[in-house]
């Protein structure tokens, strides 16, 4: 039968956690992220940088709700760090203060947030930046926020409601959507390092841009809207809804699409 520590330690496995163990967390002064303007201008507005390191175990998940935006970048360091913005609002310095201390984040499991009752005019977000081993696999969640994801190369999973989707340099196998948001892929190198992208919007445009020497299979098109291009390409569908065309000599399948917004697609 297994003891107490290694059950715990089974359920945290299997929980795609990270773990800081007792959670260390310091505050980053003079961090610019504080200075991005968000807020009510006519409200008390009180914001700080908490920044922790955090060991990998499985997959890193993150669920950035009710109102937060992630972005992820791959490194060469074997550990997670993760900083979060956690911004108050309210009718005064001192209540917006007080508010702020009040929302924990929490990194067993899920990396998500908690904090107390808002109102109208009275409220708490938290965002998050992490910066990951490149292969680490990721699971992300946001509402009300984008998603950036900078040199990760792992399986990725990631949906947003309301916000844009920013990939670059990129590779694995990598899937999402957004609902309302635009997407922009920028690729980097002769080829998708991994499976392939699949990412969609419902309504947003795409911008997709690709080296001259890339070689992948391309496949976009958009529902309401156009598919513009600055190279020459032979074209499997209709040029202006669909568009299906190998790039190079072919490759993993790159592919973005969009219901509602235009496509463009151009060399970098």
């Amino acid at each position: 039968m297994l003891g107490r520590t290694a059950w715990g330690a089974l359920l945290l496995a299997a929980a795609g956690a990270v773990s800081a163990g007792a959670q260390d967390w310091r505050v980053v002064s003079g961090d610019g992220w504080c200075n991005d303007g968000d807020g009510d201008g006519n409200r008390a507005r009180f914001c700080e940088v908490r920044e922790t390191t955090l060991r990998p175990a499985g997959t890193v998940t993150v669920d950035a709700t009710p109102n937060g935006g992630i972005a992820v970048t791959g490194g060469d360091e074997g550990a997670v760090r993760l900083q979060v913005k956690v911004l108050a609002v309210a009718g005064s310095d001192e209540a917006a203060r007080q508010m702020a201390s009040e929302v924990h984040v929490r990194t067993s499991g899920t990396i998500s947030a908690e904090g107390p009752a808002t109102r109208s005019r009275e409220w708490w977000t938290v965002s998050y930046r992490l910066t990951v081993p490149v292969r680490t696999d990721l699971d992300l969640r946001s509402h009300n926020g984008g998603i950036t994801l900078t040199g990760v190369r792992g399986r990725t999973e990631f949906e947003t409601t309301n916000g844009g989707v920013k990939i670059t340099d990129a590779g694995g196998s990598m899937h999402g959507r957004t609902t309302n948001g635009g997407v922009k892929v920028a690729l980097i190198g002769s080829s998708w390092d991994g499976d392939g992208l699949d990412v969609t919007t419902t309504n947003g445009g795409v911008v997709l841009e690709v080296p001259s020497d890339f070689n992948a299979h391309l496949e976009t098109g958009t529902v309401n809207g156009g598919v513009r291009m600055d190279f020459p390409v032979r074209v499997q569908g209709r040029l202006g809804r669909d568009l299906s065309t190998d790039l190079g000599s072919g490759g993993p399948i790159i592919r973005a699409k969009t219901t509602n917004g235009g496509v463009t697609v151009r060399r970098r």
